[in-house]
C-alpha cells in the first residue's frame, strides 16, 4: 500500500472513528484502526464489535493495500502535524512508513486480515432524514437513556413507527423523552444502543444533508456523507411507555422557559445535599410557580416566577431532570402538568407539540 493524503482529511477521519477503538477489550486488535485503500480513496475504520465507523477520504493511491495500526498513537501523531502538510503512507510488510516534508516515522501495524468486520446489511428497510432533524431529535431524547447495563433494553433508544409517524423514545425509568419526527409509511420497532447514537451525534452536522438509514433485524446503518456508522441492535421488548402519558391534567402551568430555567438553577444549588430534590408549587391565586429547596446543613431557597396556572398543586422532582428537560424543549414558553404529587409530571413546549418529556416524582 502506498498513498498520499492531506493532514486535514486524515486527521478528520481519525477523529471520527478512533473513539470507537477499545484499548481495554479482550481483543488487542480492537485498539487499532483499519487503513484500507478502496478504489481511488482510502477508508479509515474502527470497531468495538457492537459499533463500527468508517470514514472515506480522497487520496492519491499508488499501490493498493490494508493495515491496522494503534488508534491512539496514529490519531495523536497526525494531530501533531502541520494542517497544511501532505502525508505519504507507505506500507512495507506490517510497518507503516509515514513521511511528511519534516517528519519520517514508522508505526508497527498488524495484518488487516485479523481485523474483525461487521457483516453488511443485504436486505433491509431504508429511509432518510435531514442531518439537522436527526441531530436535534437525538439531542432531545438521548438525555433520558439509561447507562445501567443491568437493563440493556433501557440503554437503547426506541426508534419506531406508530400511526405512520416516526418516533424516538428513551427512558431510564425515572424520566422519559419522546420525539415525534416526521411522517413515515413504514413499519418497524428498533432498539438502537444509545452509545452508538452518541457517536452518530458527533458526526452529524447542522445542515439539511440527507442521512441514509438502513436496517434489518440485527443491525442499523447510518450513512452521512463520507462516513458510515453501523451498530448492532439490542434484543428485547421496550416498555409500553405511552400508557404513562396522561391525556388530561388536574394541575398545569404555562411559563417562560428562561424564567423556569433561572429559578430551577438557583434552587438546584440548595438541592445538592438532597440528591437534587426540589418541590414545585403551582399557586393559582397568585398565578405563579415557585420552586423550593431545603438543605439542612446549608439553608433553604424559594424562587418564584409568574405563570398561567390552572389547578393549584404541589410536586417534588429532581432538579437536574428539570434542567435537562427545559434545555431540550424548543420555543419560548412551555407547559408543566401533572395530576397529583405521586403522578408523572409532563413537560411540553407550547410552540411545538412534537416533544414530550416526563419526569417521575420523588416522595417528598
Amino acid at each position: 500500500m502506498k498513498l498520499q493524503v492531506t493532514q486535514e482529511n486524515l486527521h478528520k477521519a481519525l477523529s471520527s472513528v478512533a473513539k470507537v477503538a477499545n484499548s481495554r477489550g479482550t481483543l488487542p486488535i480492537l485498539a487499532n484502526v483499519l487503513i484500507k485503500t478502496v478504489g481511488g480513496r482510502v477508508s479509515i475504520a474502527a470497531t468495538n464489535l457492537d459499533i463500527a465507523i468508517t470514514h472515506y477520504i480522497g487520496s492519491k493511491v499508488s499501490e493498493e493495500g490494508a493495515i491496522t495500526v494503534p488508534a491512539r498513537l496514529m490519531q495523536d501523531f497526525v494531530a501533531s502535524l502541520s494542517s497544511d502538510s501532505t502525508i505519504t503512507l507507505d506500507l512495507q510488510e506490517t510497518k507503516l512508513n509515514i513521511t511528511t516534508p519534516h517528519h519520517q516515522s514508522v508505526i508497527n501495524g498488524t495484518s488487516a486480515e485479523d481485523y474483525p468486520v461487521m457483516p453488511g446489511i443485504s436486505d433491509g428497510t431504508s429511509w432518510t432524514l435531514p442531518s439537522n432533524v436527526l441531530r436535534t431529535s437525538l439531542q432531545q431524547v438521548l438525555i433520558a437513556a439509561s447507562s445501567d447495563e443491568a437493563r440493556p433494553v433501557l440503554t437503547a433508544v426506541n426508534i419506531h413507527t406508530h400511526d405512520k409517524q416516526l418516533f424516538m423514545a428513551a427512558t431510564d425509568s425515572y424520566r422519559l423523552a419522546e420525539k415525534r419526527i416526521t411522517k413515515l409509511d413504514k413499519d418497524f420497532n428498533l432498539l438502537v444502543p444509545a452509545s452508538a447514537l452518541q457517536d452518530l451525534l458527533r458526526i452529524l452536522t447542522d445542515s439539511d444533508e440527507e442521512v441514509h438509514i438502513t436496517h434489518d433485524d440485527q443491525q442499523i446503518l447510518f450513512k452521512v456523507g463520507d462516513i458510515e456508522l453501523v451498530a448492532r441492535l439490542i434484543e428485547g421488548a421496550y416498555p409500553d411507555y405511552r400508557k404513562l402519558i396522561p391525556s388530561e391534567f388536574a394541575h398545569s402551568a404555562t411559563v417562560a422557559q428562561k424564567e423556569l430555567l433561572d429559578i430551577t438553577k438557583v434552587s438546584a444549588l440548595f438541592a445538592r445535599e438532597s440528591a437534587g430534590s426540589v418541590t414545585i408549587h403551582l399557586d393559582e391565586l397568585e398565578q405563579q410557580i415557585s420552586i423550593r429547596a431545603v438543605a439542612s446543613q446549608l439553608g433553604e431557597n424559594t424562587a418564584s416566577t409568574s405563570a398561567t396556572i390552572a389547578g393549584e398543586g404541589v410536586i417534588t422532582l429532581n432538579s437536574r431532570y428539570i434542567l435537562d428537560a427545559v434545555h431540550a424543549l424548543e420555543g419560548d414558553t412551555m407547559a408543566l402538568s401533572f395530576n397529583g404529587k405521586l403522578e408523572p409530571c409532563v413537560l411540553t413546549g407550547t410552540k411545538h407539540n412534537d416533544y414530550t418529556h416526563i419526569i417521575m416524582p420523588l416522595k417528598s
